[in-house]
């Protein structure tokens, strides 16, 4: 595919019909409505607690961008937009879709509108307050677990704000509906299948055992929060979906809790810092040359700033390494060259239900630069592009036949897909005088068609030279192969949206926004460039990628051309 852009229409286009029939394939249990029965209605109800002890503070600095939009009555999420009039709220008319709907009933916004003096203050009560009128006794779209929990965690967030301005009716009424729902999460936890659902739960939970309970149930939050570390994060310090973005966030909530704790004047779990200092040298494996991170898996380019303020609470600069063996990653990087290939498998259900066929896919790096890419990802974008990238051809990296690397199956748990394997991933580096030599492989086309995919890179001393080799081998224990027609095979390279890309006689010119030029060279004939998308950045945007194209022989050992594609990114011009 230039990329196999999403088939459905766009939100604007498409019926309530269409829209929800959408949600219910893409989003799988976690996007249906919550039921309240008779006795969890019971069980939920209950009297407002006394107010905050004390609050939590956030780590993620504010986006003031957005915050200045929406005061102009600007909603926008991915590539929808509402225009509201006369400081209405977005859920007082139709909304675009129920993808829009689950990001604004989120609150994620809500930090932004606070940013924006007296009158920004203002106008977040005022929409938390018309939000209470509308959804604080119960409503199954609103209060589903996950969506839930992260609005709970933003009110939080904003508490000084909202639990201290107003008349005593008024803060009655919001400390009212914020403990309802902190008893909706405490009663949906231990049943909730959706990770990221739990994981937030469990933050919030710990949250409200210091903050609004005094300390009452502190150390059964701490040990839910202490079961959810250890299920998902590795013990290289990256998250299990193999998402930096996932890293990220759990990192940034830990470090938040710990603040808590100490200003309570309790002790800090070991636990917690361990697993700080973990998530922190993983981030900073994976923080770009911008300061954001990478779009592997289902994780998007964080804000820089938010990647600084959560490695700024460790106290210390975060460990150094070019290996995380358990989260499947290798980093080259010489001078202002820095390449991360993805070598690992998909993680097992339900972790890997957001994952990516991405199978040694890379991403390169020039300084602050980005060059290669994937078609990224973003949960800001509707759910049909979200699904559309996790395909392989929407990596950099090789296609055989038009199929992914790691087929994706069902989770019946969930609802959702999550890609296997693929088997047999491997990789292997040797660093000699100042070089590096990267070999990796896997066999998710051997099972289908006989051929195991190899990629070997190296890296020059001073990095202005990346050389590559993909090739498709026959193993010798499979013996010949009886199919005797061709496969066709595509090669991959998406570059970044802010590359400017030519192609000239003898190769392709790369200028990244930084100013430095780069080409890309091949003895594959046809080198070509075609429309790409990329989503890393919370819209879609069009770039494009170079494709290197051909078919294969079954029985090939992948030494020669055809089954062997050689390839280069040169440096021409430093920036």
């Amino acid at each position: 595919m230039s990329v196999e852009y999403a088939k459905t229409p766009p939100p604007s286009r498409r019926t309530p019909e269409q829209d929800a029939e959408l949600w219910a394939r893409l989003t799988g249990k976690a996007g249906e409505e919550a039921t309240a029965s008779p006795i969890h209605r019971l069980k939920i109800a209950g009297t407002a607690p006394d107010g905050f002890g004390i609050y939590p503070r956030a780590v993620a600095p504010p986006d003031e961008l957005r915050g200045e939009s929406l005061m102009r009555d600007i909603w926008r999420i991915g590539m929808a937009k509402m225009q509201m009039t006369d400081g209405r709220p977005p859920w007082s008319r139709e909304l675009p879709s129920k993808h829009f709907a689950d990001r604004v009933h989120r609150f994620d916004w809500l930090g932004d509108v606070f940013t924006q003096g007296e009158a920004g203050a203002d106008r977040a009560r005022f929409l938390v307050d018309d939000w209470i009128d509308n959804y604080g006794r119960f409503n199954g779209f609103a209060w589903r677990a996950g969506c839930t929990a992260d609005r709970v965690w933003n009110w939080m967030l904003c508490g000084p704000g909202l639990f201290e301005q107003g008349g005593d009716v008024v803060i009655h009424q919001r400390l009212e509906v914020l403990a309802r729902q902190i008893r909706h999460i405490e009663t949906l936890h231990d049943d909730c299948t959706d990770p990221p659902a739990r994981w937030r739960m469990a933050v919030v939970l710990a949250a409200n055992a210091i903050c609004l309970k005094r300390g009452k149930g502190f150390d059964e939050a701490m040990a839910r929060l202490d079961s959810e570390c250890t299920a998902q994060i590795l013990p290289d310090g990256g998250h299990v979906t193999r998402a930096p973005a996932r890293g990220l966030r759990v990192l940034v909530d830990l470090c938040v809790l710990k603040d808590l704790i100490e200003r309570s004047e309790r002790t800090v779990p070991d636990f917690v810092t361990s697993w700080m200092q973990r998530l922190g040298g993983m981030v900073g494996f994976f923080r770009a040359g911008d300061g954001a991170l990478p779009p592997f898996n289902d994780g998007q380019e964080s804000l820089p700033e938010t990647v600084d303020a959560a490695l700024a609470c460790l106290g210390s600069s975060p460990r150094r390494f070019t290996v995380a063996p358990k989260s499947g990653f290798h980093k080259l990087h010489k001078g202002a060259t820095c390449l991360l290939l993805d070598a690992g498998s998909a993680p097992e259900e339900p972790f890997g239900d957001g994952a990516h066929a991405g199978a040694l896919g890379f991403e390169l790096h020039d300084g602050d630069a980005r060059l290669v890419t994937s078609c990224g990802y973003s949960p800001e974008i509707d759910i049909d592009w979200q699904a559309a990238v996790r395909r392989t051809s929407a990596h950099s990296t090789l296609i055989l036949a038009g199929e992914d690397s790691a087929p994706f199956h069902r989770n019946d748990e969930t609802g959702l897909t999550f890609p296997e394997g693929p088997d047999g991933i491997s990789a292997k580096r040797l660093e000699e005088a100042e070089e590096i030599w990267l070999d990796a492989q896997h066999g998710g086309y051997k099972k289908r068609f006989g051929l195991l995919h190899r990629r070997r890179l190296f890296m020059a001393g001073d990095g202005r030279r990346l050389t590559g080799e993909d090739s498709l081998a026959r193993p010798v224990s499979q013996g010949p192969a009886e199919r005797q027609e061709t496969i066709p095979y595509v090669v991959r390279f998406h570059l970044h949206p802010t590359v400017r890309a030519d192609t000239g006689a003898s190769s392709i010119r790369l200028e990244t926004e930084s100013g430095a030029v780069w080409r890309f060279k091949t003895s594959h004939e046809a080198a070509r460039l075609e429309k790409t998308i990329y989503l890393g950045r919370g819209v879609v945007e069009q770039s494009l990628q170079i494709v290197l194209s051909g078919r294969a022989d079954a029985d090939s050992d992948g030494s020669e051309p055809p089954n062997a594609v050689r390839w280069a990114f040169l440096k021409d011009r430093p920036a």
